[in-house]
């Protein structure tokens, strides 16, 4: 595995976990009444590559799962993440 590699690699574990626990840290808030995390930064998350772990947190925390831009949009996210992925490796070989 190239440097390139490992380094994509490290940056999707850590958005991901950035993705869950934002779900998890939302949730919380959520229940406690506190000061909330903004849709947009949830969804800008997934985004920039952290869709798996977000979808995994909305199902672990059952948090946004009634919310048609959370759960049509993040799996759509994460399709078109996969597809743009099976593309650049595709033209790379």
């Amino acid at each position: 595995m190239n440097i390139i590699m490992k380094i994509l690699l490290i940056y999707l574990l850590v958005v991901n976990a950035a993705g869950f626990l934002l779900m998890r840290s939302d949730k919380k808030r959520a229940i406690n009444n506190r000061w909330r995390i903004q849709e947009n930064t949830l969804l800008i998350v997934a985004i920039l590559g952290g869709s798996l772990g977000s979808i995994t947190g909305m199902h672990a925390f059952h948090h946004k799962t009634r919310h048609p831009k959370f759960y049509i949009g993040l799996p759509l996210i994460l399709a078109l993440q996969i597809i743009a992925g099976v593309i650049c490796i595709s033209h790379i070989k």
